[in-house]
C-alpha cells in the first residue's frame, strides 16, 4: 500500500531503508502535518533489529519503504548514519514519540490497540494524566492473527478514532497496519509502537536516562531481560556487521 510521503524531509538510507533525520520535536510536528494532510499515513520507528529483519523479510522491507515517515528508534541507526557521513540529530524512541504526540492539545481521538489485557487501558490513563484533554476513543488488546482482523477493524471504525497506535511488536504490527489501514477510513495516521504501552503502564521499566543517552539501553535490557539475548545480539553485533559490509560494497 503506497501512502503519500513528505519529500522535503532529509532522509538517510541505511541498509536500503530510508530513515528520516529528525529530532523528537521535529518528528511530533511532522506527525501533525501528516494528520492535517487529508491523506492516510503509516509511520514507523525502525530500530537495528527491524532493519536486519527487513533483509530477510521482503514483505516487511516493502512496508518500510512505503511508509510516510521512518523515525530512528535505535542508537545503532544514529551510529550508522554518522558512519555514512549523513548524521541523524538524535534517537527518537517510539514511546517518546507516542507521548509527544498525545501531549498535544489538538490531537484527534486515539485508539490504543495491542499489548496484554488491561495494559493498553493503563497506558491510556497515563497519557490522559499528561494531557487531560486527550480523547481516547478506545483500547483493546487483540492480536495480529488474521482471524481477528475483522473484529478489530470494526471496533476501531465504530470508535471514531482518527489516530491509531498498534502494539503487536515488529514486524507484526506494521504488517497489520499495512494490510488494514485502508479498511479504516476514519484513521488518518497509524503507528506501530512496540512495547510503548508496557513502559507507560509500568509493566516494563525503561533504562535510566543516563544509560539511554550513553547508548547502553541494550545492556540494561540484557541485564533485566536476559531472554532477549538473541534480539540484543542482532542489534549490537549483526546490525553493525551488515552496515560495515554494505559500506565496503559501496551500498
Amino acid at each position: 500500500m503506497k501512502l503519500k510521503s513528505m519529500s522535503f524531509r532529509k532522509k538517510v538510507l541505511i541498509l536500503g531503508i530510508p530513515i528520516d533525520a529528525l529530532t523528537g520535536a521535529e518528528a511530533v510536528d511532522e506527525v501533525f502535518r501528516l494528520i492535517d494532510s487529508g491523506s492516510q499515513h503509516h509511520i514507523m520507528t525502525p530500530n537495528p533489529e527491524m532493519l536486519v529483519e527487513a533483509r530477510r523479510n521482503t514483505a516487511f522491507r516493502t512496508v518500510l519503504n512505503e511508509t510516510s515517515m521512518n523515525v530512528p528508534d535505535g542508537t545503532g541507526l544514529k551510529w550508522a548514519a554518522g558512519f555514512y557521513g549523513k548524521p541523524i540529530p538524535e534517537r527518537v524512541t517510539g514511546v517518546d514519540l507516542l507521548t509527544g504526540i498525545c501531549s498535544k492539545e489538538n490531537i484527534p481521538p486515539v485508539f490504543l490497540l495491542g499489548a496484554m489485557p488491561a495494559v493498553a487501558g493503563s497506558a491510556a490513563e497515563k497519557l490522559k494524566q499528561l494531557n487531560p484533554g486527550l480523547k481516547v476513543a478506545g483500547t483493546y488488546s487483540g492480536s495480529p492473527a488474521a482471524g481477528d482482523e475483522n473484529d478489530l477493524i470494526n471496533r476501531i471504525n465504530l470508535s471514531g478514532a482518527r489516530v491509531l497506535f498498534v502494539a503487536f511488536g515488529a514486524p507484526a504490527q506494521d504488517l497489520w497496519i499495512s494490510r488494514n489501514l485502508k479498511k479504516m477510513p476514519s484513521v488518518v495516521l497509524a503507528m506501530g509502537v512496540g512495547g510503548s504501552f508496557d513502559f507507560l503502564a509500568g509493566t516494563r521499566r525503561r533504562a535510566p536516562a543516563c544509560m539511554r543517552s550513553a547508548g547502553l539501553e541494550w545492556l540494561w535490557r540484557l541485564i533485566n531481560e536476559p531472554r532477549r539475548f538473541k534480539r540484543i545480539f542482532t542489534a549490537v553485533v549483526v546490525f553493525p556487521l551488515l552496515v560495515l559490509r554494505a559500506r565496503a560494497r559501496g551500498e
